[in-house]
């Protein structure tokens, strides 16, 4: 990742911007910051992530006015930076692994993360299919009143289902791992979803145990306990942390 110091003092652009803090990203640079007295997201993607920037943006142009996702205010493709409006809110990861948060609203953030992507695959539904987030991990969403989603630079055509398992997956997988509640949130959020579309959600389990397994290439200290529980899911399902 760059840093931001190097944008801000060589490109006359951002000599006034003031960096409120940086969020955690693996390929990027992102910052909340003060750009002409307003509270903005900078995204600053590295080189090898520059074509999901224009990704990115469209999406987001494109959905943003109907969808709770962050509003693009200028793309920058000479310095590959992307200006977003701030949401003010808390990661859903955090939320959902916070053992001071009850079960009971823990289930609800599930219901309402599966009415987002409900409406997110209706809103990009098209005759070429659909267009998923491609990232569906706990931490590319936000919670104020409500769910927001972020960071949708591996947007793509896609299966429903591959975001679906993308979700149970980061559930299952976030510290603490496979434990009876996570399986129990990934079934609220599951048939929570599928009961709010009309097209089918097929094979959940064994795109799940696939989500688990790309994880290796991240974590690769948890190898043995990904793979586990990814050969188990493949063939039991996803209720195994309830036997």
């Amino acid at each position: 990742m760059h840093d931001i110091t190097r944008l801000i003092g060589g490109v006359k652009r951002y000599q006034n911007v003031f960096v409120q803090r940086e969020f955690k990203s693996k390929r990027n640079t992102v910052a909340c910051v003060v750009l002409e007295g307003k509270l903005r997201v900078l995204k600053w993607f590295a080189p090898a992530f520059k074509n999901g920037l224009l990704n990115e943006y469209q999406v987001l142009k494109q959905g943003s006015s109907s969808l709770n996702m962050p509003h693009p205010y200028e793309v920058d493709m000479e310095n590959s930076v992307l200006i977003l409006g701030f949401i003010d809110g808390e990661n859903l990861c955090d939320l959902i692994n916070n053992e001071d948060v009850s079960f009971g609203e823990k289930q609800r953030l599930m219901v309402l993360l599966a009415d987002w992507f409900a409406g997110f695959h209706r809103f990009f539904r098209g005759n070429e299919g659909f267009r998923i987030h491609g990232d569906s991990v706990l931490r590319n969403f936000l919670f104020s009143d409500r769910i927001w989603g972020v960071d949708f630079e591996d947007s793509r055509r896609g299966k429903p289902v591959e975001d679906v398992a993308g979700v149970c997956a980061s559930i299952l997988s976030s510290d603490p791992m496979f434990t009876t509640e996570k399986f129990l949130l990934c079934k609220t959020f599951v048939e929570s979803y599928v009961r709010l579309v009309d097209w089918k959600v097929e094979d959940v389990g064994e795109e799940t145990a696939y989500k688990l397994l790309e994880k290796i290439q991240w974590r690769p200290e948890h190898e043995k306990v990904l793979k586990t529980y990814a050969e188990v899911i493949r063939e039991q399902g996803l209720p195994v942390g309830l036997l």
